[in-house]
C-alpha cells in the first residue's frame, strides 16, 4: 500500500505538468497560468528531483516572460543547490546555472556571472553540451567587457575540448569565434592563421551538408570583414561571391535530410538560416557602399530591412536589431551621396529609435550616430552643427578608423569654413597620410584627398595634384569609385584654373560619367558646373548650353531636397551633442518610412 500515494503523486504531476504545457503554448500563451500550476506541485511534496525540475521552470518562466527577477531568481538558486546532491541530473544542473548567470547578467553582476559560470565549468566535463555550451556563454560575457584575451582564451579551452569529445564541427565553431574576436581587436596575423586552420578543417569536414555550410557561411563573412575593414574593396570581391554562393546553397538544403550526430557536442548553431541571409545582405551593402555602387546598397537593404520585419514577428531576437541599425548607418551614407537628405535624415530618426528601445545598442552606437549627424550636417550646409557632432563622436568613440573617419570629415568642415587654421593643422598632423597608424587602404586613400583639398585651398596646386594623384593610385588599386570620381573632378578643377583646358576636360568628363554611374549628386553637381565652363572656354555654345541644363537641373534637386529636409522635425536632431536622445524628436513606430 506504501506505494500508492507514489503513484498518486506522478499521476497528478504529470496532468499538471501536461495543463502547464498546453498554457504555455497557448496562442496567446497564457504564462501567469502555467506559473500556478507549476506552484501547485510544489503541494504535493514531490521527489527531490521533480521538486528540482519544476524550480528550473519556474525561474526560467518567470525570468522569459515577467518582470519578477528577484523570484526567478530564487527558484534557480535552489534548483542549483538540489541539484549538486542528485546524480545524473546534468540538464537541471546546468540549465540553473546558465539562467542563473543570465540574470546576474542582467543586473549587471557580471562578477557573480562569470563566478557561476567557473563553477559550473569546473564540473560540467562529463557533459559535453554544457560544457561547451557553459563556456560559450562565459566568452561572451568577457567579449562584452572587451576582455578578448580572456574570452579567446576560453574559446581555444573549447576548441581542444572539442577534440577530445570528437567534434570537428564545435571545434571549428569556437575556432571562428575566437577568429571573430580577434578581427575585432584588429589582431591580424594570429586572425590569419586561426582562418587558415578552419578553412581546412571546413574543407576535410565530413559532417552533415548543413552543418558544413553553415561553418562556411560563418567562416567567409569573417573573411569578407577582414578585406572590408582594410578598406580593400577590389580584393574582396572573390569572398563575396562564394558568401553569396554558399548562403544560396545553404537556403535549399533541408536540415530533414540531414543525418543526426550522436555527438552531444555536436548540438550548436552559430545562426539560424534566416539571419545568415540578413547578414549575407549586410556584408553586401557595406562592401556596396564602399566601393560606391549606390543603387545596390539600397536595393539590398530593402531587402534585408523587410526581411529584418518579418522576423521580429516571430521572434524579436536582440541580434537582428543591431543588424537593423548597421543596415540604416551604411543607407544613411548612401542616401548622402545620392543627394537625398530628406531621406537620410528619417532614416537617421529610425536609428535613433532602434538605440532608445535597446541601451546596449545606444553606448555600442553613440558616436556612430553623432557621426551621421555631423555628415548630414554637412551636407546641409550647417557646418557649426557639423563640427559640434563630430566633435562629440570623437569624444565617444575608442574605434580608431572611426576616430580617423571623423577627422577626416572635421577637417574638411574646417577648411570649408576658411578660418580655423590652427585646428585644421592640428588635426591634420594626426591624420597625415604618410605616417597615420591604419590597416584601412581606403582610410589612407581619403587621407590624401584631404592633403590634397587643403593644398587646392591654399592655391598650391602642384602640391595637390601629387597628394591626388596618390589618392587615384590608391582608389583603382581598390576600386574606391566615389574617391576616384571626387579626385578626378578636384584634379580638373585644379588644371582648370591653371589654365589648362585640355588636362581638365580629361579629369571632369571622367569623373561625370563615373558619378552618374554610383549616382554621386554632388560631384555631378561640381562636374556639371567645370563642364559649361569649359565648354564656354572652348566657344562650344551648344554643349555649354547642355552643361548649364545639367547643373541647373541638379542644383534645383538638391534644393528642392534641401528644403524639404529642413522643414522635417528630425532635422532639428543636429541641435542633440550630449544626453540621451530626444525622443520627442523621432518618427513614430508605424509611421511611413522610406524603406518599408
Amino acid at each position: 500500500m506504501a506505494s500508492v500515494p507514489a503513484v498518486q503523486n506522478d499521476a497528478w504531476y504529470l496532468s499538471l505538468l501536461g495543463v502547464a504545457e498546453s498554457f504555455r503554448t497557448a496562442s496567446p500563451p497564457k504564462i501567469k497560468h502555467c506559473i500556478h500550476c507549476l506552484q501547485a506541485i510544489f503541494q504535493l511534496k514531490p521527489p527531490q528531483r521533480i521538486e528540482a525540475r519544476t524550480h528550473v521552470q519556474l525561474g526560467s518562466l518567470l525570468f522569459t516572460h515577467t518582470k519578477n527577477i528577484d523570484l526567478a531568481r530564487s527558484h534557480l538558486d535552489k534548483a542549483w543547490t538540489m541539484s549538486q546532491s542528485i546524480t545524473s541530473f546534468d540538464d537541471v544542473k546546468f540549465e540553473a546555472a546558465s539562467l542563473l548567470a543570465r540574470i546576474y547578467e542582467q543586473q549587471n553582476q557580471l562578477h557573480l556571472a562569470k563566478q557561476m559560470l567557473r563553477k559550473a565549468i569546473g564540473i560540467s566535463q562529463q557533459s559535453a553540451y554544457w560544457h561547451c555550451r557553459l563556456l560559450f556563454q562565459l566568452a561572451q560575457i568577457h567579449t562584452q567587457e572587451k576582455d578578448f584575451i580572456s574570452a579567446c582564451d576560453l574559446l581555444g579551452v573549447g576548441s581542444d575540448y572539442a577534440v577530445v569529445a570528437g567534434s570537428e564541427y564545435t571545434r571549428c565553431l569556437f575556432l571562428l569565434s575566437k577568429g571573430m574576436l580577434l578581427l575585432i581587436d584588429k589582431k591580424w596575423v594570429e586572425t590569419h592563421a586561426v582562418l587558415s586552420t578552419c578553412g581546412t578543417i571546413i574543407d576535410s569536414y565530413q559532417g552533415s551538408p548543413s552543418n558544413k555550410e553553415s561553418l562556411k557561411v560563418f567562416f567567409l563573412v569573417l573573411q569578407v570583414c577582414h578585406y572590408l575593414m582594410s578598406g580593400q574593396v577590389k580584393s574582396v570581391k572573390g569572398a563575396l561571391k562564394q558568401l553569396q554562393q554558399s548562403i544560396q546553397s545553404i537556403t535549399m538544403l533541408h536540415s530533414d535530410d540531414d543525418s543526426t550526430s550522436n555527438t552531444a557536442a555536436d548540438m550548436f548553431h552559430w545562426l539560424p538560416k534566416e539571419h545568415m541571409c540578413v547578414l549575407v545582405y549586410l556584408v553586401t551593402v557595406m562592401h556596396s557602399m564602399q566601393a560606391g555602387y549606390m543603387d545596390k546598397a539600397q536595393k539590398y537593404t530593402d531587402k534585408a530591412l523587410l526581411q529584418i520585419e518579418k522576423l521580429k514577428i516571430l521572434d524579436s531576437h536582440p541580434i537582428l536589431s543591431s543588424f537593423q541599425l548597421m543596415l540604416l548607418e551604411h543607407i544613411i551614407m548612401c542616401r548622402l551621396v545620392m543627394g537625398q537628405k530628406s531621406l537620410a535624415v528619417q532614416e537617421i530618426s529610425q536609428a535613433c529609435q532602434v538605440c532608445v528601445s535597446n541601451q546596449r545598442l545606444f553606448n555600442t552606437h553613440g558616436a556612430q550616430l553623432h557621426t551621421l549627424l555631423g555628415l548630414y550636417s554637412m551636407s546641409m550646409n550647417c557646418m557649426d552643427s557639423a563640427e559640434a557632432q563630430f566633435n562629440t563622436a570623437l569624444s565617444l568613440t575608442q574605434q580608431t578608423e572611426l576616430w580617423q573617419f571623423v577627422s577626416l570629415n572635421l577637417s574638411i568642415v574646417y577648411l570649408r569654413s576658411g578660418n580655423r587654421q590652427q585646428e585644421l593643422l592640428q588635426l591634420l598632423e594626426r591624420i597625415n597620410p604618410e605616417t597615420i597608424q591604419t590597416n584601412s587602404h581606403s582610410l589612407r586613400a581619403a587621407a590624401f584627398y584631404v592633403r590634397g583639398l587643403q593644398a587646392f585651398f591654399q592655391a598650391r596646386y602642384n602640391e595637390a595634384k601629387r597628394f591626388l594623384r596618390e589618392t587615384l593610385k590608391m582608389s583603382n588599386e581598390e576600386d574606391l569609385n566615389r574617391l576616384t570620381a571626387c579626385s578626378l573632378v578636384l584634379l580638373g578643377h585644379i588644371f582648370l584654373s591653371l589654365g589648362n583646358t585640355r588636362e581638365s576636360m580629361n579629369m571632369v568628363l571622367p569623373a561625370m560619367q563615373l558619378a552618374g554611374k554610383i549616382p554621386d549628386m554632388y560631384v555631378q553637381l561640381w562636374a556639371s558646373a567645370l563642364l559649361r565652363d569649359l565648354y564656354h572656354l572652348a566657344g562650344d555654345p551648344v554643349r555649354e548650353s547642355d552643361g548649364y541644363r545639367m547643373h541647373s537641373s541638379f542644383s534645383q534637386q538638391l534644393l528642392k531636397d534641401h528644403i524639404d529636409s529642413s522643414q522635417q522635425p528630425e532635422h532639428s536632431l543636429i541641435q542633440w551633442t550630449e544626453g540621451p536622445c530626444p525622443t520627442h524628436l523621432l518618427q513614430q513606430e508605424g509611421a511611413s518610412t522610406s524603406i518599408l
